[in-house]
């Protein structure tokens, strides 16, 4: 008699930069049936309006984003909401500021939620990481990240014990409206090498999830995106055990104790 209406019993929250539609969307296509996503959304000086970026984002906004105290305030306002965890959807500030800011920023932004967890995603990548077994890994970062912030990304898991095998920002459109599928799929295939253990493909603003599967199935290897290890970060805080499948692996595994 009654039909849907979208409530659920776990609930996701978000930290967005202001124009980034990506992290919203991905997230609404990992979440099964009974879990919700809610966002608020925080001001990232690297945007002009209609979500253009340049074709290289520059370092000091990126840096910026995780000062104070707007990203403190509105994750305090989004926890007003009943959440069950909170995700941080930015990648490029732990790959400038490095790990232990990682941890800062998760403990500051915590102070603020009364108990919400906050979940990092590329902290929640290096735990995804641990999971999987995979301590050599590829890592790639989107077509707008320049040459020496994809060289912080590999100085960022190496510090986090992984021996990173390759990187590079992927030769695509450095636009996250232009960017199809297929062609991450193909570049991804073939940049790959045999060595590497795992696959990290960086950014929440890259849109990348659809092609988990079909890379895990062509490389044999675990593949992870940012908004996918940040979403199984969450889901395993909140303590929900809502399957969640053909997004990868990583979802057959609980949190490392």
């Amino acid at each position: 008699m009654w039909q849907p209406d979208g409530w659920a019993q776990t609930r996701i929250g978000i930290l967005t930069p202001h124009a980034d539609i990506v992290p919203e969307a991905e997230f609404g296509a990992l979440a099964p049936e009974g879990i919700s996503i809610h966002a608020a959304r925080i001001p990232f000086g690297g945007y002009r309006p209609g979500g253009v970026m340049d074709p290289t984002i520059a370092t000091d906004p990126v840096r910026a984003i995780a000062d104070p105290p707007a990203v403190d305030d509105a994750a305090e306002m989004l926890a007003m909401a009943p959440l069950h965890a909170i995700i941080f959807a930015f990648t490029s500030s732990s790959f400038v500021r490095g790990v232990a800011d990682d941890a800062a920023l998760q403990s500051r932004l915590e102070a603020r939620t009364r108990g919400i967890p906050v979940v990092i995603p590329c902290a929640a990548a290096r735990i995804a990481l641990t999971a999987l077994a995979a301590r050599r890994i590829a890592l790639i970062s989107p077509p707008w990240f320049s040459t020496e912030m994809d060289r912080q990304g590999v100085d960022y898991f190496q510090q986090g014990g992984f021996d990173v095998v390759s990187s590079g920002p992927a030769g695509l459109p450095s636009n996250q409206q232009a960017i199809q599928p297929e062609q991450l799929y193909d570049w991804v295939r073939s940049h790959v090498p045999a060595n590497a253990e795992g696959v990290f493909i960086g950014g929440n603003g890259f849109r990348a999830i659809a092609v988990i599967k079909a890379l895990e199935h062509n490389l044999g290897r675990p593949v992870l995106t940012a908004n996918q290890a940040a979403f199984w970060c969450a889901l395993r805080k909140s303590g929900t055990r809502i399957p969640v499948t053909n997004y990868g692996r990583i979802f057959e595994f609980d949190l490392p104790r």
